[in-house]
């Protein structure tokens, strides 16, 4: 038998070597954001620059492309497709877990197909829908195909089924209707499981590129990942350098974002919000 000491040992090794593995390609984004064209066209592998003259790269970034008005822009997206989503979704899957009536398990298979359909399948009745209410390039057309999440609704609802119902009836019985009941018991026990779903939320819509290319034409509703496009330059090549120092500014924010959160992350996957 192993001892569990060099059990651990081992975990601990092939943890870390995962770890530096998924975290190499951020340390050479980094690298190449505070080098110089001639050090990153060199072939050099190193990580650290020869000279801080790469550090230019930052301020020529933010004069290249108005960076902080797509960071703006995709925050005022993010915060407001994850409001509408949880609106959304804690009220549904609430009804779904808790709530009793006929065809309440037709109702959560047609969430779990919901799960099955990619933006891609629908972008074009969603495209001509928006076309006709002429609400192309504008922040609606960005959050409103989202502002229901199929994803949130599954989640939120694995989570409440772990709810005891003697809580929920204790409620019931001293006077407190269903939507009291959500506001004011369900949902601050749901706060770490709302915290995970929001991790998840705010990546995938902060680092889409799909949607907006298709439904945003002026520079003023470009989210970051549009931004970074503004650096590529057929005439005069891609400036790496400020390209990935770019790159860094609009990753910065979600790195923040996720550490500043990570507790809440893991309680609400360790809750059980990811259980059957």
């Amino acid at each position: 038998m192993t001892p569990r000491w060099l059990q651990g040992f081992w975990r601990l090794v092939g943890l870390g070597a995962l770890s530096a593995l998924f975290l190499l390609p951020f340390a050479y984004m980094l690298a190449f954001s505070v080098k110089s064209p001639s050090e990153i066209f060199g072939g050099s592998l190193s990580l650290l620059p020869a000279t801080l003259d790469g550090l230019a790269n930052y301020p020529n970034a933010l004069a290249r492309s108005p960076l902080l008005r797509h960071l703006w822009n995709g925050l005022i997206v993010c915060a407001g497709i994850l409001a509408f989503q949880l609106v959304f979704a804690i009220p549904c899957a609430y009804g779904l877990a808790k709530l009793r009536f006929r065809g309440r398990e037709v109702v959560f298979g047609l969430v779990l197909f919901g799960l099955l359909i990619p933006i891609q399948a629908t972008s074009l009745p969603i495209y001509l829908g928006l076309a006709n209410f002429r609400l192309l390039d504008s922040y609606t057309a960005l959050i409103a195909p989202f502002v229901s999440s199929a994803f949130a609704i599954f989640l939120f609802r694995q989570f409440f089924r772990t709810v005891p119902d003697e809580l929920l009836d204790s409620a019931r019985l001293d006077g407190c209707g269903e939507f009291t009941i959500v506001i004011r018991i369900v949902l601050p026990l749901a706060a770490p499981t709302a915290t995970a779903f929001a991790i998840f939320s705010v990546v995938s819509h902060w680092n889409d590129l799909f949607w907006p290319l298709i439904v945003i034409r002026s520079p003023e509703y470009f989210t970051p990942p549009l931004g970074i496009m503004g650096f590529r330059s057929a005439e005069a090549g891609d400036r790496y350098g400020e390209l990935m120092a770019a790159t860094a500014l609009i990753t910065a924010p979600l790195v923040l974002a996720f550490l500043a959160a990570q507790r809440r992350f893991i309680e609400g996957i360790s809750l059980g919000a990811l259980k059957g």
